[in-house]
């Protein structure tokens, strides 16, 4: 018993300097004047694609993609210019319920059918942007662009609010961070089982960081 303590406090001895190199404010801050121009790559451990759809008239049920990856092209003195290539790989869809993830991937029940959402090895979802169309105030913009889900490729908009820039902590990487909303109805991306029991149109709730490389 004597030895377990001082091995038990071990872990606390590592992590004392690493609370200590901590920042005590946050790092970040809607201030577009710290934005640089330059490619930023996805952070995929902090960017998040929520979804969500009505449950037989009676509650939403939502879930969330995860680990996307890709690139953000901006420059500050133009940004309608700006370029977004985003990737979301679909087969780590993330829902509370084990039995509705396993619908999601499940493989048609018969062979040569279509299954009822995506299948067992679905493809990775794409966004690749169109065009940006800035407000004036600069934080808020409209990005049009090109989803390709299921094997099928549609036009969405997306609304955007930029939420912060700044250095991330322990890399110092320049980061940028947005928020996003859209709707697309699932039966444009031969996703429609269930409809109109479970809603054709789907929201989503889209937070991202971008870090500079």
């Amino acid at each position: 018993m004597r030895i377990a303590a001082p091995l038990l406090a071990l872990p606390l001895l590592v992590a004392v300097p690493l609370l200590a190199q901590m920042p005590t404010t946050a790092p970040g801050a809607k201030d577009a004047a710290r934005v640089t121009g330059g490619t930023y790559q996805a952070d995929p451990h902090h960017t998040l694609v929520g979804w969500r759809v009505n449950h037989l008239g009676f509650n939403d049920y939502f879930g969330i993609f995860g680990d996307a990856t890709g690139t953000l092209t901006i420059d500050p003195k133009n940004p309608a210019a700006a370029k977004l290539d985003v990737t979301i790989p679909v087969a780590s869809v993330t829902v509370a319920s084990a039995g509705l993830k396993d619908h999601l991937l499940r493989p048609a029940a018969e062979s040569g059918a279509k299954p009822d959402f995506f299948g067992a090895s679905p493809a990775p979802a794409r966004f690749v942007s169109t065009a940006v169309v800035v407000d004036d105030d600069g934080d808020e913009a409209k990005v049009t662009g090109n989803l390709t889900l299921n094997g099928v490729t549609r036009p969405v908009t997306l609304d955007v609010d930029f939420t912060g820039a700044g250095p991330a902590p322990m890399t110092n990487a320049e980061t940028i961070g947005f928020e996003a909303e859209a709707t697309i109805k699932r039966s444009d991306f031969g996703l429609g089982f269930g409809v109109p029991l479970v809603s054709d149109e789907v929201e989503l709730e889209i937070t991202a960081a971008f870090e500079k490389k």
